[in-house]
């Protein structure tokens, strides 16, 4: 039988409270945003571990028609700033581009706290529980955590991106910024694209790494990911198109004014 999206997501709903003992009892709300937010939060909440096959698959038709509903946005819709660089603000989990750059914890499983804002958390949510089941074997074999300014490769599974390239920007703690964090900053930027050559990518969309509640200054941040992306453009004539994504006006214009100017 053909589930409507209100009754697909009822189900999910149901199906993570039977899963879960100390969250059985809990309400399902009337509201359609608040059932959209207690989706989210059990998601986000649920350890990695196998689930009924089922599941997945309404899963997955319920998260592709709320991608749809956002609205996906192409990359062959976006004009360059110049030399295949792009600036775009919007939501990183509708764009639809070769990969999405996640900026992850070191664990590599995503964010469980339930619906934060951060990139980490919107992105496992949209891609579905899948993304954190496959982090979590992937990390298993790995055998130790993620060094900051290194990355791994993961398919996207429901958002619109082909893949997810995770990356573990540097903790500006206090705010002091200092230069190893510049460094690993770098790091990630440059990892990322390296994987995004070894597997014949086309294109990349970056977030901005370590920003935000990691506590990298936003205009200093910018300035590393542009000149790494440059560098690294120049150094191995890369033809591969980058695009710098945004969420704040502050960072919108930052990234404007810097590629404009160089």
């Amino acid at each position: 039988m053909t589930m409507t999206k209100k009754e697909r997501l009822i189900f999910l709903i149901q199906t993570l409270l039977k899963e879960s003992p100390e969250y059985q009892n809990t309400p399902i709300p009337k509201n359609l945003a608040e059932q959209r937010m207690l989706l989210r939060a059990l998601m986000n909440v649920r350890a990695p571990k196998p689930i009924d096959e089922n599941f997945i698959q309404v899963q997955n038709e319920y998260l592709q028609e709320v991608i749809e509903e956002k609205g996906v946005t192409d990359l062959h819709d976006l004009t360059p700033v110049k030399d295949n660089l792009y600036v775009w603000r919007g939501d990183i989990t509708t764009l639809r581009c070769d990969a999405i750059v996640n900026a992850a914890n070191s664990q590599m499983t995503g964010c469980y706290i339930p619906g934060h804002a951060c990139i980490d958390n919107c992105i496992h949510t949209y891609a579905g529980i899948q993304l954190r089941n496959y982090c979590n074997t992937m990390m298993k074999k790995q055998g130790h955590e993620e060094p900051t300014g290194q990355a791994k490769i993961t398919s996207a599974y429901n958002l619109p991106a082909d893949y997810v390239i995770h990356t573990v920007g540097p903790i500006v703690h206090g705010g002091f910024l200092q230069k190893r964090h510049e460094k690993l900053l770098e790091s990630c930027y440059r990892s990322c694209l390296e994987i995004a050559e070894e597997h014949k990518l086309e294109s990349i969309a970056f977030c901005c790494i370590s920003t935000g509640v990691f506590m990298f200054p936003n205009e200093r941040a910018a300035e590393i990911a542009v000149k790494t992306v440059q560098k690294f453009k120049e150094e191995t004539n890369s033809k591969i198109k980058v695009i710098f994504n945004v969420f704040k006006d502050e960072d919108l214009e930052i990234y404007w004014r810097l590629l404009c100017t160089k």
